[in-house]
């Protein structure tokens, strides 16, 4: 008789994602201690946990392994579009959930196939000139956020003197990604205050997120109609220009992600990297001490990701992950936060490793992988480079233990980075380029208290409101 090949044992079943108990995702430890939080679910299920999303159940993926396979999705088991969940297609999903409005948005990002191939190609092409830094549009870019940043830094040391106390997240940070927006849209960044903080809005997921995404797909559907009608040296004009078939519809969303992306994902990683430097515990101090800013970078995406978990998608078919099996139609969360955790990754990112930390997965993976995160990443440096010139010291006005953090469950960024500073030295001559007085002429409306441009009072000022 020939002996019988072991078969391995049939994983114990388990009820129904509905019906299992699960763990509210945002939590008390979720937003202070995170760390605390993915590793003790962690430790009780493993790779892949059953969470709770704002009352809706989800399952949220926290292995770096597992998370890295579904963004790359070899095998084609996991769909973006929202047609694909099961209690979405039956009316369970409550009308007035907070996400609605960022699953049912039906951009690049929630589409398969070839429908993302050709919006992505559109916002590859329309990227490019801002993205290819030998091209004169990314220098101009480059050259007005350095100005952007001096102008903030200006302005918020005014009443301080040599020596103050600042917000670096409501007063630098944050807006001075609103500001790259009006250049990108090829609107002037002329009233991109409240665009901007209705999109706050929406990634914070609270009780008026859906009032505030009609507000900013209203916005940009007019600024999108605007550019088509009379194209110019801006994203969506690019984009039009490479994939003429673009609809009306398909330009305002991809447009509308577009202000997500470089308004509050870049404003939360800039805000991170400062905060990064000035703890000082992961290394991003020590890269930036030795002149590797992209690393710093790179050190503070892997400690605290800008979206500590990426939006849904759903299982095409039954798959196992973990010790669960994941029926189609399930939503599910991956986490690079909880990721970069996982021994699997954090073993070889430690802050005294003298590797790159680039298999961060801060800006996704495989094919919804971020087109911009050039982009986003010169923006930072940017941003970072310049606050660390013109101040020769900046501390912590709180421990860091105390700091106050963004609850949300997408994304994980300071409320708040309070500082006291020294200024460095006197600040920097206005840039008198073709291009720089071009703009300046563009921007401001009238000429404001101290010489500075008009949009940053009123940014910071928009800033204030939004945060009462």
């Amino acid at each position: 008789m020939e002996p019988q090949t072991p078969q391995a044992e049939p994983a114990p079943a388990h009820p129904p994602l509905e019906a299992l108990a699960v763990q509210p995702l945002l939590n008390r430890d979720y937003e202070s201690r995170p760390a605390a939080f993915y590793e003790r679910l962690r430790a009780e299920y493993g790779p892949v946990a059953p969470v709770d999303v704002l009352g809706v159940p989800a399952w949220l993926v926290i292995g770096y392994t597992q998370t890295l396979d579904i963004l790359r999705d070899t095998r084609g088991n996991w769909s973006r579009r929202v047609g694909n969940w099961r209690a979405y297609r039956e009316g369970a999903v409550p009308a007035d959930w907070p996400m609605l409005p960022v699953v049912e948005s039906d951009n690049c990002g929630f589409r398969d196939g070839a429908e993302s191939t050709r919006l992505r190609g559109a916002w590859s092409e329309g990227l490019r000139p801002f993205q290819d830094r030998g091209r004169p549009e990314a220098k101009a870019l480059e050259e007005a956020v350095r100005r952007y940043a001096d102008e903030l830094l200006t302005v918020l040391a005014e009443s301080g003197g040599r020596t103050g106390w600042a917000d670096l997240s409501a007063q630098y940070a944050r807006p001075l990604p609103l500001m790259v927006i009006g250049r990108l849209l090829g609107s002037g960044a002329d009233g991109g205050d409240e665009l901007i903080i209705d999109l706050w809005r929406v990634m914070d997921a609270g009780p008026d997120a859906q009032e505030a995404s009609a507000r900013l797909i209203a916005r940009v559907a007019d600024l999108c109609a605007a550019r088509a009608a009379d194209p110019g040296d801006d994203l969506p004009s690019y984009m039009l220009a490479a994939v003429p078939d673009l609809t009306a519809e398909e330009l305002t969303g991809e447009m509308a992600m577009m202000t997500g992306l470089v308004g509050d994902v870049t404003g939360t990683l800039i805000c991170n990297t400062i905060a990064e430097v000035l703890i000082g515990e992961t290394g991003a101090r020590d890269s930036l001490s030795a002149g590797m800013l992209q690393e710093a970078i790179n050190r503070a995406a892997a400690a605290n990701p800008p979206m500590a978990n990426l939006a849904f998608r759903w299982a095409k078919a039954d798959v196992r992950l973990g010790r669960f099996q994941i029926a189609a139609g399930d939503p599910v969360m991956v986490s690079p936060a909880a990721a970069h955790l996982d021994p699997a990754f954090a073993a070889g990112g430690g802050p005294d490793s003298i590797y790159s930390s680039r298999a961060h997965l801060a800006w996704s993976a495989g094919p919804h992988a971020c087109l911009g995160r050039d982009l986003a990443t010169t923006i930072t440096a940017i941003a970072v480079e310049r606050l660390f010139d013109r101040f020769s010291e900046l501390r912590l006005a709180l421990p860091a233990d105390q700091l106050p953090w963004r609850s949300s469950p997408l994304m994980r960024g300071l409320r708040s980075l309070p500082v006291t500073y020294e200024l460095a030295g006197d600040p920097p001559e206005p840039r008198s380029s073709p291009a720089a007085e071009a703009e300046e002429a563009t921007d401001q409306e009238e000429p404001s208290e101290g010489g500075q441009n008009s949009l940053v009072r009123r940014v910071l000022r928009m800033m204030r409101l939004g945060q009462s």
